[in-house]
């Protein structure tokens, strides 16, 4: 990632390091036991979980497998997250760039990374450090949020993304991310769309002030009936409650 990037990232994330811990989104369980049926992990294995944050994945995997490397590029949120965890011994902590991990090829057996890849630069050298570090045959399960088709809708999104996270990058299309996967011998094995609904005031408190949030609210107040009806943006009292978003999980195995 680019210096000014990079810094942005480690800022937002070390004053929020807690609250992602903590995020009811982060932390839901359907989505995490999903993870482990998709995987079907093994006792001999060694998983990263690339930009863990308050390393839920890692958590979840850790007592299926040998070994675990929660990477993220922020140390504090890192060394927040091993407090948390540091009853599970198998999980090893490294503070690493996903753009350019510091792992030898084919050194895993499945790769992870979940909420995380719309903060990402260069998501094609992302993609790319994912296949050089897994093993053949080795699997790699995403799950991120993702901006829709239409041009309008995706600009939308990553607009008020942005203006509630400045270290969000930009939200990829599906297409986008399937270009960038099966050039880097990740075929997909498995996918699942979905609307995720996120409450309003938790989300976007996690990264700003009062008053910066109710920046945000107000974009969602005058927002089209096209872009409030896509998002199912709920207004009660001139109050933005809750909305949603689209989600993609899916599944790739590197080619042999």
């Amino acid at each position: 990632m680019s210096d000014s990037i990079k810094r942005q990232v480690q800022e937002t994330f070390s004053k929020s390091k807690e609250a992602y811990v903590t995020s009811s989104t982060h932390n839901k369980q359907s989505d995490l036991d999903l993870i482990t049926e998709w995987l079907q992990p093994q006792p001999t294995w060694k998983v990263l979980d690339i930009a863990t944050g308050g390393g839920h994945v890692a958590r979840q995997l850790s007592p299926d497998v040998e070994m675990v490397f929660a990477s993220d590029l922020t140390k504090e949120m890192l060394a927040n997250t091993s407090t948390h965890l540091k009853s599970f011994l198998n999980i090893h902590y490294i503070v690493a760039d996903a753009e350019e991990l510091p792992f030898i090829e084919a050194t895993f057996d499945a790769v992870t990374c979940r909420i995380a890849p719309h903060h990402f630069p260069n998501p094609d050298r992302f993609i790319q450090e994912v296949s050089r570090v897994l093993k053949p045959d080795g699997q790699f399960v995403m799950i991120d949020n993702i901006a829709p088709e239409d041009n309008e809708l995706d600009n939308f999104y990553n607009t008020f993304e942005k203006m509630r996270d400045s270290s969000h990058h930009r939200a990829l299309k599906i297409s986008e991310w399937k270009d960038l996967l099966n050039a880097q011998g990740l075929p997909i094995y498995k996918e699942l769309s979905r609307k995720k609904t996120l409450p309003f005031p938790e989300w976007a408190l996690r990264t700003l002030e009062k008053h910066e949030a109710a920046n945000v609210e107000n974009f969602f107040l005058k927002s089209s009936e096209k872009l409030s009806s896509y998002f199912s943006i709920v207004i009660k009292g001139n109050k933005v409650q809750q909305f949603s978003i689209d989600e993609w999980m899916v599944l790739c195995r590197k080619q042999s």
